[in-house]
C-alpha cells in the first residue's frame, strides 16, 4: 500500500472511530435527562420504571392532602379518575396547588409505589391543562364510558 493512501486510511479511521465514540456520549447524556411522562393508570399497572426520574400529571384527589405540622412534607393523591398515586412532597407548593386541580409532579417512584416528587407544576388559568394530563384523563374517562354502557347493556339485558 502506497505511504499516502496509508496516512489517509489512518485518519479516516481516527475520524470514523472519534464520531462514533462522541455520538455514544451524546446519546447517554441524553438518555439521563429525559422525563417520560406516566398517568395514574400506567403507574398503578407497574408500567413506569421505579428510580427513574419521570413525571405524573392528573388531577389532586379530593380530601387526599396531608401536610406534616412538623415539616414542608406533603402527602397527597393523583388520579385520573380511573386510578390514583400517592405523591410525597417536601417544599412550598405552588400558589394555584389545590384538590380537584390539575398538576405535574417531576420526581421518582419507589419500590413501595410512593411517587416521591421533587417539583410540582400547578396549573395556571382555568382553561389551561398539560396536554398529557389532558390525554390521560381522557382516556380513563372513556375507559370509564366504555364499562358504565357495559353495565346498563348488561341490565337493560336483565330485564
Amino acid at each position: 500500500m502506497h505511504p499516502i493512501r496509508k496516512k489517509r486510511l489512518t485518519i479516516v479511521l481516527f475520524l470514523v472511530v472519534g464520531i462514533a465514540i462522541a455520538v455514544g456520549l451524546i446519546t447517554y447524556a441524553l438518555r439521563q435527562n429525559i422525563n417520560l411522562f406516566y398517568d395514574p393508570t400506567e403507574i398503578a399497572a407497574g408500567n413506569a420504571p421505579v428510580d427513574t426520574r419521570i413525571r405524573a400529571g392528573g388531577m389532586v384527589e379530593a380530601g387526599s392532602v396531608v401536610r406534616d405540622t412538623e415539616s414542608l412534607i406533603v402527602n397527597f393523591r393523583v388520579t385520573d379518575f380511573a386510578a390514583s398515586v400517592p405523591v410525597q412532597y417536601e417544599g412550598i407548593l405552588p400558589d394555584l396547588f389545590a384538590e380537584g386541580q390539575g398538576v405535574v409532579a417531576m420526581g421518582r417512584l419507589n419500590e413501595q409505589g410512593l411517587f416521591v416528587a421533587d417539583q410540582v407544576l400547578a396549573k395556571h388559568d382555568e382553561n389551561y391543562m398539560p396536554p398529557e394530563v389532558a390525554e390521560a384523563l381522557e382516556r380513563s374517562s372513556k375507559g370509564q364510558h366504555k364499562a358504565v354502557n357495559a353495565e346498563k347493556a348488561a341490565e337493560s339485558a336483565t330485564y
